[in-house]
């Protein structure tokens, strides 16, 4: 029989070390440490690339499909409102306070604790368990710089704070760089062409810009101006004007497709950052998503419903079908005093294996 109390307070143990270690992205080289240290000492052959951690169970047979469980090491940083102190774990009552501990600490120990366990027992699948860096910058030495020393996957459970609720979509990330093009002149004569004017223009044309494609998880696209800048001196028209533009894309559209759009919408120049942080949706048949589903109401009586999740995850990454599910709530994620509730380490643990035990697909 499964000891879910030593599992939780292993876990419990294992995320106050993290707390206790700072781990922004980049910076994950001590807690990425803590946690092929913990896995070695279980018995596990923890394995490492740059700072992220990773293994698979003992009974790997190519001839099998393969699950992967994936979590990140890394954190942002603190911001400046924490009443408590960021990097120490502090136990009040059922809430562990500490930085990472919501997003993504929770996750993390849990997905761990479900791998050691599944690990041991029989299944017709294999099972491959990834704790990455940089998932908070989505930066090229995290999952992107693993993936090429993974064997095939066919389907992820990726860790994060949904509240156990099953996030079968997950909105991608793109990044504009806008110029209009204007000619300078004297502010107090009639010449010149205004650059600021001609962005105006242009952010008008992307504000009454709709995408047809809605997504009914994710809704339709949504692109955000976020950023203007112009000007040298108030008596000189400028002739240049730059805007950023915040797009993030639902599973309907691909982020190239986006930028195509808005390039013909526009007269400025348009260049994307990257395409590379893209939608994701997993159908609704899967076996992962159907086994999540079984695992029936929450503690509390409300219903586990599948949705589409507006943040970004290592999913954006996935060259295959993911499904992001995870103890603790995203509200809480970046903020000031986060949290982890014992109640929803206990839960995750024990769901995780549950949900996974049996699993085909």
């Amino acid at each position: 029989m499964t000891d879910f109390a030593l599992l939780t307070t292993e876990a419990l143990d294992l995320l106050m070390q993290l707390i206790s270690t700072p781990r922004t992205s980049r910076s994950e080289a001590a807690a990425a440490d803590i946690v092929q240290a913990f896995l070695s000492s279980r018995g596990v052959d923890a394995r490492r690339e740059a700072n992220n951690v990773w293994a698979v169970a003992p009974d790997y047979d190519v001839a099998r499909p393969t699950l992967l469980l994936c979590a990140h090491i890394d954190t942002v940083r603190p911001v400046s409102a924490w009443t408590r102190e960021p990097f120490t774990p502090t136990l009040e009552g059922e809430r562990l306070y500490g930085l990472g501990s919501n997003d993504d600490g929770a996750s993390l120990v849990s997905l761990i604790q479900a791998f050691r366990t599944l690990s041991a027992r029989s299944r017709c699948y294999n099972l491959v368990l990834a704790c990455t860096a940089e998932e908070e910058v989505s930066g090229t030495d995290g999952l992107t710089r693993l993936i090429p020393h993974l064997p095939h996957i066919d389907v992820a459970l990726v860790g994060e704070p949904t509240g156990m609720q099953p996030a079968v979509a997950e909105r991608g990330l793109m990044v504009l760089d806008c110029t209009a093009h204007g000619r300078a002149g004297h502010a107090a004569r009639d010449e010149g062409i205004n650059a600021i004017y001609r962005a105006l223009d242009d952010i008008s044309a992307l504000r009454a810009l709709s995408l047809d494609r809605v997504s009914s998880l994710l809704g339709p696209v949504k692109l955000t101006t976020t950023i203007i800048n112009a000007g040298t001196q108030h008596n000189v028209v400028p002739d240049t004007c730059t805007f950023t533009v915040d797009v993030r894309s639902n599973e309907l559209y691909s982020n190239e497709d986006i930028y195509n759009i808005v390039r013909a919408c526009v007269k400025s120049d348009v260049v994307a950052r990257s395409f590379r942080l893209g939608s994701s949706c997993i159908n609704l048949s899967h076996p992962l998503v159907a086994a999540a589903l079984a695992l029936g109401p929450q503690p509390d009586g409300r219903p586990r419903t599948p949705f589409g999740s507006p943040t970004l995850s290592d999913q954006a990454l996935m060259p295959w079908p993911s499904l992001k599910m995870g103890p603790g709530d995203s509200a809480r994620s970046h903020t000031a005093d986060e949290y982890i509730r014992l109640s929803e380490l206990r839960q995750a643990i024990s769901e995780y294996v549950t949900m996974l035990d049996g699993l085909r697909f």
